[in-house]
Parts: C-alpha cells; sequence; structure tokens
C-alpha cells in the first residue's frame, strides 16, 4: 500500500492484507448485490481504499459518523486505520448496511456500528464529533441534512472532486468553512479536495 505511505499515512502489513480482504469481500458480494461499478482491482484500491484512507488527516474527535457510506467507504479503511476511534456508519439501503455489518465482523473492526437509517430521523447523543460524507450531496443540502448529527464543537468532512466554489457560496448561514486541501490519489487522474466545515458559534 505505498499510496497510503504517499498520502502520509502509516500502515502494517496486517492492516494492509485487512484492506485488500476487505477488497475481496466487496468483489464477492458484488456478485449479487451491485455494491459498486468499479470491479478493476487496481482502480478498486484506489478510488475506495486510498480515496477513503486519504480523510484519516481530517478527522477530529473520537466519535465518527459516515453518512451516505454505501459499501462502507470511505467509514470502513478509516475504521481500520484508527482502531482507536469509533465509527457509525450509516446508510439507507439495507442490502449496503448488511455488507457493512458483515464485513466489520470478517476484518474484526469492534469499532464500528452499521445503522440503516435516513439520517435526518437520527438524534445521537451526544453529538458526533465529525461527520464524514463522500460523494454524497451538494454541500448546502448535506450540511442542512447532517446538522442533527452535530453540536457546537463538531466538524463536518465532505470528500469532493472539484473545489466547490458555487456549493461554498451558497452554504446555510449557521455554518462556516474552517478548510480545504487538494489531495493527489496515486494513479487516480482526477480532481480531489476534502472540506472541514461547522457550525458558527453562539
Amino acid at each position: 500500500m505505498d499510496g497510503a505511505a504517499a498520502l502520509g499515512v502509516a500502515l502494517d502489513a496486517a492492516q494492509a492484507q485487512r484492506l485488500l480482504r476487505l477488497l475481496d469481500e466487496l468483489v464477492l458480494w458484488n456478485r449479487s448485490y451491485n455494491l459498486t461499478a468499479i470491479t478493476e482491482r487496481g482502480a478498486m484500491i484506489r478510488a475506495h481504499l486510498l480515496d477513503s484512507l486519504a480523510a484519516l488527516p481530517d478527522l477530529h474527535g473520537e466519535r465518527i459518523a459516515d453518512v451516505g457510506t454505501g459499501a462502507g467507504f470511505p467509514g470502513l479503511p478509516l475504521a481500520l486505520s484508527s482502531p482507536h476511534l469509533r465509527f457509525t456508519l450509516i446508510d439507507a439501503t439495507a442490502k449496503k448496511i448488511r455488507f457493512v455489518a458483515h464485513a466489520a465482523r470478517e476484518l474484526g473492526l469492534s469499532n464500528v456500528s452499521a445503522v440503516q437509517a435516513r439520517v435526518e430521523t437520527l438524534r445521537p447523543d451526544p453529538p458526533f464529533d465529525t461527520v464524514l460524507a463522500r460523494a454524497c450531496a451538494a454541500l448546502p443540502e448535506l450540511l442542512q441534512r447532517v446538522a442533527v448529527l452535530c453540536g457546537p464543537a463538531s466538524r463536518v468532512v465532505a470528500l469532493k472532486g472539484r473545489y466547490p466554489a458555487a456549493e461554498l457560496a451558497a452554504l446555510p448561514e449557521r455554518w462556516r468553512l474552517l478548510g480545504a486541501r487538494a489531495v493527489r490519489i496515486a494513479g487516480l487522474d482526477a480532481e480531489r479536495h476534502i472540506l472541514t466545515l461547522a457550525m458558527h458559534p453562539g
């Protein structure tokens, strides 16, 4: 997993093997459940594993939610690389959450909870420290939806493609951009940006 090292993410050999096993499980389930359109091994490593791990430096606190997790990305790779953090992976689609729960069991990820729900119906107490969203919705819509998961100290970390200038110009009034950084994924010929947002204080 040289690509992870290029992102500043240190993985030991066992973690790297478990990440590849995650892809093996995804390939098996994908034959029946159509969980991902990406099926070539190298593309899966880049688009699922490395793209997920790129968000590791942006995590804040110990309680992390991954909304619209789909087949578990970015939540599963991040949970595997950060066993000291607790991850709640949320999706409304039953087959996707079944896969997430299966993969967490197979990989021994005791720090992962799989929740089938619409985000808007949840009321976590306490709020999450970080709410992750990868290709989930435009920022204004996303922030409206995840506000119920957040408190004054929460951070929303959005994994985007091109820098979303128009979306940022339309942020809801209660939200502000804390930071943005461009990310280069080895072998992935596409723009990637990670944005961190929070509610205005007070």
